[in-house]
């Protein structure tokens, strides 16, 4: 099977992740992988400075630049995914994108992800669709944070909003205008297809893709 993305998590507000995600670009390359996938960062620690995410850009930004040179270099092109709530939204994501300010660097676009910041997705896909270089297919079943919580298997949004992984089609996440939305704006990438729910993983994906699958003119 071609791997199409090498993923692995970072921080960028550490000492010296920058050279640790060099070293990742070894693996990489041995594994045949086009696009190597990173996360930014959770967050500042020192709550009470209250340090925001524009303050996160200027520091992380630079040394996402020299990652992604040396990437270049080697033929592999790096991308940050909507993801870990504090880098999720995608006004954020855009704004580091922009800052970083290389045709070598972009996003992996998880079209679910943008509910845990109470995002609407097909807004959020519109927004981030010209910096796409990988796209995640996945679906949340959605309850308003006025109702309890549901109980084991559900998360919590930023905004108190309850949300489960599901099959691709049973959930809130308007799959297929998002996937209309990518092509209308030129995507020609590989997609993923991701599942977080509490079904069993071979019967998720094969109804996933049945899904995908019967009404794949809709996307067109």
């Amino acid at each position: 099977m071609e791997i199409t993305a090498y993923t692995i998590g970072a921080d960028f507000l550490a000492e010296g992740e920058d050279d640790r995600l060099i070293g990742e670009l070894e693996i990489a390359k041995i594994l045949g992988a086009p696009l190597m996938r990173h996360d930014v960062s959770n967050g500042f620690s020192d709550r009470i400075r209250k340090c925001t995410y524009d303050d996160l850009i200027p520091i992380a930004a630079p040394k996402i630049r020299r990652v992604t040179d040396h990437a270049k270099e080697m033929g592999i092109k790096t991308m940050t995914e909507n993801h870990g709530f504090f880098s999720q939204d995608s006004c954020r994501v855009e704004k580091l994108i922009n800052a970083v300010n290389s045709e070598n660097f972009g996003a992996l676009i998880d079209m679910g992800n943008f509910l845990c910041a109470d995002e609407e997705p097909a807004k959020a896909v519109a927004r981030m669709a010209p910096y796409a270089f990988h796209v995640h297919i996945k679906d949340f079943l959605f309850k308003p944070g006025t109702e309890p919580s549901p109980g084991n298997g559900w998360i919590c949004s930023r905004a108190g909003n309850w949300l489960r992984g599901t099959i691709v089609g049973h959930g809130a996440v308007p799959v297929l205008q998002c996937l209309r939305i990518l092509k209308s704006k030129g995507y020609t990438g590989n997609y993923s297809l991701e599942f977080e729910g509490l079904e069993d993983c071979y019967t998720a994906m094969e109804l996933t893709k049945a899904y995908l699958d019967r009404h794949e003119n809709m996307t067109s």
